[in-house]
């Protein structure tokens, strides 16, 4: 994965798109379970940035018991309390699920690991049909070798779809399909700094947006409304109105790929009780409407195949 972002960045740096644009690389290492990991590795790009995802390497080991990574998992929900994407790869899943911020949330990992997992974080909603989830503040992919379609992932999020398809072009793999707005995933900034943004964000995710009452979202930020509103907007560049349809919207899309529900009740599904005002925000988000989106990327039996 390590050259996996090298090779980006050398595509990013022939990209007059985002010309100067890099990705920080680090490593880290956990000397003993008690005790913290320290960082090993820096490949010295962007000195100034700030750390925006964590990925546990995968392992071709049995997944971690819970005893052993008590330290290590705390150190992860810190992370991800500052605004941090965590991400997990294969058995790294367990890793994901013990911090507890994946109870009532989907994720993935190996499908000979699914049981297991289920049965150790029974909170969670594990899908191992599904290669990768990503799920905005957290992202699981299936397989060991399903690194590679998280790196474009994370590719994609940060330096932008033009360098993500230049990079799976120079390393001969399938690119995730994310070069246009019907490919790409709501990436809602988490490192602003405002720490009771965060947790609305982080709630909103975690609930899948099910309630977005505007006292609701104050109280989970303990603000008052105005403030709320002021303040959300200056973090995430958005209106808590534009957040929560994307949120929804990106849900919308994983039910008419992955499922067969007609798009009525995919509408009540995401929380919209008028098909209609569903299908128009839909069509403004994606550029395709929500039949249109499941003809052209459904998956599964039956799916069209596209070449």
């Amino acid at each position: 994965m390590t050259d996996l972002f090298g090779v980006a960045n050398r595509v990013a740096a022939t990209c007059p798109v985002q010309p100067g644009l890099s990705l920080r690389v680090t490593h880290w290492r956990q000397d003993t379970p008690d005790v913290p990991p320290v960082r090993v590795f820096d490949n010295g790009a962007g000195p100034s940035s700030v750390l925006t995802a964590l990925i546990p390497p995968p392992a071709l080991d049995e997944p971690a018991t819970v005893e052993p990574t008590t330290a290590l998992a705390a150190w992860l929900r810190e992370q991800h309390a500052n605004g941090v994407v965590l991400a997990s790869v294969c058995a790294g899943a367990f890793l994901l699920a013990e911090t507890g911020l994946m109870a009532g949330r989907p994720m993935t990992t190996h499908w000979a690991h699914a049981e297991r997992l289920q049965d150790q974080f029974p909170q969670v909603r594990v899908d191992a049909d599904r290669l990768v989830i990503d799920d905005g503040d957290v992202i699981s992919a299936g397989g060991l070798m399903a690194w590679t379609d998280l790196g474009l992932l994370l590719v994609d999020r940060l330096l932008g779809p033009t360098v993500m398809i230049d990079t799976a072009r120079m390393l001969l793999v399938d690119p995730p399909g994310r070069e246009q707005r019907y490919y790409s995933v709501f990436s809602p900034r988490l490192t602003h700094g405002d720490a009771a943004v965060l947790r609305v964000q982080h709630w909103l995710q975690a609930t899948q947006a099910s309630d977005v009452g505007v006292a609701t979202l104050a109280a989970q930020a303990g603000l008052e409304e105005r403030t709320l509103l002021r303040r959300f907007q200056k973090a995430t560049g958005m209106t808590t109105t534009e957040y929560i349809q994307r949120l929804r919207v990106g849900r919308a899309r994983e039910l008419l790929q992955f499922g067969t529900a007609p798009i009525e009740r995919v509408a009540w599904e995401v929380g919209y009780g008028d098909p209609g005002a569903f299908r128009k925000v839909f069509t403004r988000i994606v550029g395709l409407s929500p039949g249109d989106y499941r003809r052209r990327f459904r998956a599964g039996p039956g799916a069209a195949q596209r070449v």
